[in-house]
């Protein structure tokens, strides 16, 4: 896959937002972190997604993140900014804030709760992607947001030139072969168990919450997979789905155990905001034991986190 495939990278964390204690941004906590993901392999990040809380932020707090993160990881990195709402005049607006802060390309969820048509959907789509010079990463996830971009949608907006990009949590995995097949749309795995299956018939990367604490790990299985390793590549998939499973599929939203095993870890994370509640300690001991058994079966030599 060429570079021109891969707009942003090929390991990319969709980052929590650090806040302090008492629940106001924590600037100095996401360079921090943002640093520790970079130095861990990820080679991009993604602000303000849904595992960035960014339901909960302001504007003037999306647009200081993307400027401390962009200072503090520089040019390693691509810095992707979550702008998505049920808004379109108001999601065009975060574009073109998100490209004056310095971030390098855009997250546009379909618009939840009001769940347009299809005809809606892609035109509401055009707009965001009209309203600044930014690459745009769609994000399928209906499960969220009621909405499914269709595989002809997604065929019929890859014509436009800024939109680059999808990241997908449709477990439709059909689906996103028969949209690669016909465009040159990068496709990014938005479900950590997908992560080597979807990079293997074509996908660009990951976009992967569980990043946050294993962000080594995760791209090592890109790494050995590109080396032609590919049973190694399988075998660090495998470890890791015990932790994926608890982070991301037992019952909490993955903000709230991302946050609870970075905190356990001594990681900037801070809590979580209102309406989200934090995890509670036999949930946090938890991820924590799978953490530990992670790293004692990771072999020899391989990167731990």
């Amino acid at each position: 896959m060429t570079n021109a495939s891969i707009p942003f990278g090929r390991a990319l964390c969709a980052m929590v937002t650090p806040f302090t204690g008492t629940g106001a941004l924590d600037l100095d906590g996401a360079r921090r972190l943002a640093v520790r993901l970079v130095d861990g392999g990820c080679d991009g990040l993604v602000l303000s997604g849904t595992t960035g809380e960014s339901p909960t932020t302001s504007d003037t707090e999306k647009a200081e993140l993307i400027a401390a993160v962009r200072d503090a990881v520089g040019g390693r990195a691509t810095v992707v900014a979550g702008v998505g709402t049920f808004d379109t005049r108001h999601t065009a607006e975060l574009a073109r804030a998100a490209e004056k802060a310095g971030a390098d390309g855009v997250l546009v969820v379909s618009p939840y709760y009001s769940r347009p048509p299809q005809d809606a959907l892609e035109a509401h789509f055009r707009e965001v992607a009209d309203a600044s010079g930014l690459p745009v990463m769609l994000y399928d996830i209906p499960g969220r947001t009621g909405t499914r971009i269709e595989p002809e949608t997604l065929i019929r907006l890859a014509e436009h030139p800024r939109i680059v990009a999808v990241k997908d949590c449709s477990y439709d995995f059909l689906a996103a072969q028969k949209v690669l097949a016909r465009t040159s749309l990068a496709y990014y795995a938005g479900c950590d168990e997908h992560n080597l299956a979807l990079y293997a018939v074509g996908g660009a990367g990951y976009v992967s919450t569980v990043a946050n604490v294993i962000p080594g790990q995760l791209r090592a299985v890109l790494d050995l997979f590109d080396a032609g390793d590919t049973g190694a590549a399988a075998t660090l998939q495998q470890q890791a789905t015990e932790l994926i499973e608890l982070l991301m599929s037992a019952g909490l939203p993955g903000t709230v155990t991302a946050k609870g095993l970075l905190d356990a870890l001594g990681l900037p994370a801070g809590p979580v905001r209102a309406p989200l509640r934090p995890a509670d300690r036999d949930t946090v001991d938890g991820l924590r034991a799978s953490y530990e058994r992670l790293l004692a079966r990771t072999a020899p030599g391989r990167p731990r986190a």
